[in-house]
């Protein structure tokens, strides 16, 4: 597997993996605003693809960055790739590439109260990274709980 920045070209792959993900996370595929995110982050090269040996597109993270904090905006791993290390992969891609300096890494994920917090397995493996949970976020598009989860990065 390797990650690289992600092309326009990638767009219906990342389509796809949202697609998965519908059903916890709310509307995507068919939302003009997630359509402007996805494609603003792959011209601004704050998004990321990870593609398996075969070539298939298994994950992708959308990133930005306010200095001293950043932000996961969104990241996808494929049903038949989640627990190989591909989140794990896009992450640490994502922190080499574009944090400078101490700093805090956030992530929005389910709340503890989600149907999709276990099911999904977010929490754990934000927790598994290094991240603690936080502040409550705003109610998902979907109705359910969300809550803010926080790292914090060291001096490089």
């Amino acid at each position: 597997m390797i990650i690289r920045p992600a092309l326009s070209a990638d767009v219906p792959g990342l389509l796809g993996l949202a697609a998965e993900v519908e059903h916890w996370f709310g509307p995507m595929v068919d939302e003009p605003g997630f359509h402007r995110a996805l494609d603003e982050r792959i011209r601004e090269g704050r998004a990321l693809a990870a593609v398996a040996d075969g070539g298939s597109l298994v994950g992708g993270l959308l990133f930005s960055s306010e200095p001293p904090v950043h932000h996961v905006r969104w990241v996808v791993v494929s049903g038949r790739a989640r627990g190989t290390g591909v989140g794990r992969a896009l992450i640490a891609e994502a922190v080499q590439r574009y944090v400078r300096g101490p700093g805090t890494l956030e992530v929005v994920t389910f709340g503890a109260d989600h149907s999709g917090a276990v099911t999904s397995g977010a929490r754990a493996f934000y927790s598994s990274l290094g991240f603690t949970p936080a502040e409550q976020a705003p109610v998902g598009p979907e109705g359910g709980s969300r809550q803010v989860y926080r790292k914090v990065l060291a001096r490089d």
